[in-house]
């Protein structure tokens, strides 16, 4: 499987420069990169290759993790509350941030790829021949990555740039566009890829219904957002439209059966993913685990950038108290790999007399090989996967009122021999909280968390995640974040300055 993997984040890079949207994306003519099936699935490499640059992968992640306001970190300026990034996004106080502008840049990049193979590669409406399937996988790929970016940008940034075409010299900028818009595009884009993406390109690349369930999760956003739904469209033709997305991804996939082992490069591409980033440390340079892993977890080359709110972790143990999942999930209890001694943070060391002990780690990235020192890793990175589309279904089940939803419940938690907490068993209000909540449960820190917990509108986001920490018995000021309660800072990310100051329609 390594091997497989650098060979497909490695073949034909050259045909791509890995800049922004504002430079010259391509150096080789686009006829000549995309007439030969070879070299065009080369250049659909570079394509993913750019979803696993540093800005658009650890950036990206670090990013949509502390901007959901579940997670502290120790990353510039120490183990303490107010450390530049504690102070600031983790907080929900964005200001201009270097993370935040590199996954902008990095997403852009990847973009333009995508811009520079829907513009060249040629389609057919019914294709017969095992070339014309592959180029109609690689268009829908590109029409799926573009979509999945835009998707990602607009739910941070609100109004954006929308590129849908390779820049040039007499087009080099070009003005925000509403959300509205941006997410129309989605749309527009994601169905390409569902009636374009065959599976021709073969192990390692999604499938169509990668494109289905991103499809769903655009549709359940314009569902709870009137501002941006289709005008003549409602809230229930929107979860209705959710549905018939989400439950094409149903049965085509099934939960792995021990849940911690997705989070391990020895279960790459399971029966559960859906998506996941194909990631090699020959090739794709992964400083996951590396800037993930807890301190002295591994040999070397250990940053430990991501603690989950101690309310977070005791929220999961109330609700599911004997849940396999919180191993797979926190770990806050570990001997050294240098020296063998123990380290232990909350709630293995219950005192909460500091930061550095007051907050249990993210296990999911972490570096397993506790005797890995190298600066870059192996573990593929899961973008999707089987486990949160029966939460989607759920969720949809309940809005439709269909009978359907606590089945699709059962089937999540029979895996972990859990049964259904309390509030499944109350009114649709009750069951709609539990179901945001198991969101965390299940896909805490996997990209969704800033998303799902802004989707239902500010008002939500307020009452069920700030506040809910804010006056949570367990909050000390002296090593928990206070989170802004104010909607103009909470619910997006600030332009960054890079294209502000490089983009002459934005000021």
């Amino acid at each position: 499987m390594k091997n497989f993997k650098i060979i497909i984040l490695s073949i034909l890079c050259f045909a791509f420069t890995a800049c922004d949207l504002d430079e010259d994306p391509i150096f080789l003519d686009g006829n000549a990169v995309y007439s030969d099936i070879n070299i065009a699935k080369g250049a659909l490499d570079g394509i993913y290759q750019a979803l696993t640059s540093y800005g658009a992968q650890e950036q990206r992640i670090f990013v949509v993790n502390g901007f959901s306001g579940l997670f502290t970190t120790g990353k510039n300026g120490g183990n303490n509350v107010n450390n530049v990034n504690n102070a600031n996004l983790y907080s929900l106080k964005p200001t201009y941030d270097i993370d935040s502008q590199n996954t902008w840049s990095g997403l852009y990049a990847a973009i333009a790829r995508c811009n520079g193979a829907i513009d060249n590669v040629v389609t057919v409406a019914e294709p017969t021949s095992s070339d014309e399937l592959g180029f109609n996988d690689i268009a829908g790929q590109a029409y799926f990555v573009r979509a999945w970016s835009y998707f990602s940008l607009t739910r941070l940034w609100g109004d954006i740039p929308l590129w849908t075409t390779l820049p040039n010299n007499e087009n080099l900028h070009l003005g925000k566009s509403t959300s509205k818009q941006v997410y129309a595009q989605v749309v527009e884009d994601a169905q390409m890829a569902i009636n374009l993406m065959n599976g021709t390109t073969g192990e390692g690349y999604p499938k169509q219904y990668a494109a289905n369930m991103l499809l769903a999760k655009v549709y359940m956003t314009l569902a709870t957002n009137p501002d941006l739904r289709e005008d003549g469209l409602s809230e229930m033709d929107y979860w209705q439209l959710a549905y018939d997305q989400a439950i094409q991804v149903y049965g085509q996939y099934s939960l792995v059966p021990d849940y911690s082992s997705l989070f391990t490069d020895t279960n790459e591409n399971s029966v559960e993913s859906i998506w996941e980033l194909q990631i090699s440390q020959q090739a794709a340079n992964s400083q996951m685990g590396r800037n993930f892993t807890p301190w002295k977890y591994k040999l070397g080359q250990h940053f430990g950038w991501f603690r989950v709110h101690a309310d977070v972790y005791e929220h999961h143990v109330y609700n599911y108290p004997e849940d396999p999942r919180l191993d797979g999930t926190y770990l806050h209890s570990y001997n050294r790999a240098d020296n063998g001694n123990p380290v232990t943070v909350y709630p293995s060391d219950p005192n909460r007399n500091s930061f550095n002990k007051a907050h249990p780690y993210l296990f999911k990235f972490t570096e397993k090989d506790t005797q890995h020192s190298n600066q870059y890793g192996d573990q593929n990175v899961i973008i999707y996967r089987y486990g949160e589309l029966l939460i989607m279904l759920a969720e949809i089940s309940n809005e439709l009122n269909n009978g359907e939803q606590l089945g699709y419940i059962n089937e999540l938690l029979n895996r972990v021999g859990m049964t259904p907490q309390m509030g499944y068993y109350g009114s649709q209000d009750e069951f709609r909280n539990a179901v945001m909540y198991e969101y965390r449960f299940e896909v805490l820190g996997e990209g969704e968390d800033a998303h799902n917990n802004r989707r239902r509108g500010f008002d939500y986001f307020l009452n069920n995640t700030i506040l809910f920490h804010n006056y949570n018995p367990l909050h000390n000021p002296a090593v928990d974040l206070t989170l802004s309660e104010d909607e103009s800072q909470v619910m997006n990310l600030l332009i960054p300055l890079v294209e502000i100051n490089s983009n002459n329609l934005i000021d």
